[in-house]
């Protein structure tokens, strides 16, 4: 595919790689050489120094043979008028504006549909949703869903006494008597595709794939916390502490908010009459200690300040059991972060070029299949696909045994209809269904890839 990325900030940055590596043709746009030579230097992809909110700077990117422009200024406004413009100039060019301002957040579906854009995407109210999703579930320190929420994918570290430390996949069900399905272990720096005879250690991290109440039963019988958090403590009211303080209310779970600023602080509090919002500096402990940190259900530290977030989630393990939620702008170190007991970690850049690639993916679906939902599980290494097979697919019809998988494939669960099947060497692929494949193959475009 032909792509345009407007913007060459983290996002544009991250979204240039992992489209390139994905084989499509990409061109950047920015004003600053040398945000563009970062990119280029590092990939495979053209760069032009320009106004990427002007048609002549389009035309020269190549706007006419487009097949989607991805635009993630820094600037809403911005965003939005480039892809009213390549709308406008590209033959047929599908748009992506990246929307950040809460004022726009209520007007998305209705620019969406106006402009003719293919997405409107906000990182900050996407952040936010994910971390919400953790704290319904703090056991886990990721969740994504497929099937629009019938199966949940679940990571979560294994505690050094956890009763699964010295125990065979195999042996979960019978000696558990839980309908999970093990995906991956991580361990150190390796990466596994979990087989049968595979045995777990304390700090293994896991993910598993279930439904939501055989997850509950799961992490129950293996000690783990399963109920949802009642309290929230967060550091920083930006629009990620706005989003989630407003989507934790509604859930019923009280809300303390640490804002810096006075007159953001008095903002939210008039927006936000239900929660608690205190104009103080989160850094200070004496602070934290005030508002309970050692007895709140979670902690979320959403400073601007990659290093401030850090050390508060370290002091708030040192002084408490809350559920730890710390936010990363700053992807280059994300390896060294990943060794700190940090708990879940959230990268709103990577979570927006993850939603962008995922539709990418969509894009080139073929007549058998396509690309309903796409995660990176483990990032370089594995990815959770899945893939709603069509008639004409190869795959229908024939029992999972006889078909000749790639070596790294897991086919992790069917659902057909309101049923979810945990897949067996008999069961067979039907048209219409919905199929969860884990891989350490990345770049899967159709459930064919998985075939050798």
């Amino acid at each position: 595919m032909n792509i345009i990325i407007v913007g060459c900030g983290k996002v544009g940055k991250t979204l240039a790689e992992q489209l390139n590596e994905a084989g499509n043709n990409i061109t950047v746009i920015d004003q600053d050489p040398d945000k563009l030579s970062a990119v280029t230097d590092r990939c495979d992809v053209m760069g032009i120094v320009g106004n990427g909110v002007t048609r002549a700077v389009l035309e020269e990117a190549g706007i006419a043979d487009a097949n989607l422009l991805i635009a993630v200024t820094g600037s809403d406004e911005r965003n939005l008028l480039c892809c009213l413009l390549a709308k406008k100039a590209g033959q047929r060019c599908e748009t992506i504006a990246r929307v950040r301002s809460p004022q726009y957040s209520e007007d998305a579906p209705y620019l969406r549909r106006e402009l003719g854009l293919a997405m409107v995407i906000n990182p900050e109210y996407a952040a936010a949703l994910e971390i919400a999703r953790v704290l319904r579930f703090p056991s886990a320190i990721k969740i994504d869903t497929f099937v629009k929420g019938r199966i949940e994918l679940l990571k979560f570290k294994l505690p050094e006494d956890s009763p699964l430390a010295g125990m065979a996949v195999r042996d979960i069900a019978p000696k558990l008597h839980c309908d999970v399905l093990v995906c991956t272990v991580e361990r150190d720096d390796e990466a596994f595709i979990a087989s049968g005879d595979f045995t777990f250690r304390g700090r293994d991290v896991i993910s598993i794939i279930a439904e939501p109440k055989s997850a509950y039963t799961f992490f129950r019988k293996i000690n783990y916390k399963a109920s949802p958090v009642h309290s929230a403590l967060i550091a920083g009211g930006g629009e990620i502490g706005h989003y989630l303080s407003i989507m934790l209310l509604r859930a019923g779970i009280d809300v303390t908010l640490i804002e810096k600023d006075e007159v953001r602080a008095e903002m939210l509090s008039e927006e936000m009459p239900d929660a608690t919002v205190i104009h103080a500096d989160a850094t200070d402990q004496d602070i934290l200690m005030q508002e309970s940190i050692d007895k709140a259900g979670a902690f979320v530290a959403l400073t601007n300040i990659d290093e401030e977030n850090i050390l508060l989630s370290l002091f708030a393990r040192s002084v408490s059991r809350a559920k730890l939620v710390t936010k990363i702008n700053r992807i280059d170190f994300d390896n060294v972060i990943g060794r700190l007991d940090l708990d879940t970690v959230i990268y709103p850049k990577n979570i927006t070029a993850e939603i962008i690639v995922r539709y990418v993916r969509a894009m080139k679906n073929t007549i058998g299949s396509n690309v309903e939902t796409l995660y990176q599980l483990i990032k370089g290494k594995v990815e959770a696909a899945e893939f709603l097979v069509r008639e004409g697919s190869p795959v229908i019809g024939r029992p999972l045994a006889e078909l000749d998988f790639r070596e790294g494939v897991l086919v992790a669960a069917i659902v057909r209809g309101r049923k979810v099947i945990r897949p067996r060497g008999s069961d067979v692929i039907q048209d219409g269904d919905s199929v969860v494949i884990v891989s350490n193959h990345l770049g899967l475009h159709d459930i064919t890839d998985v075939l050798r």
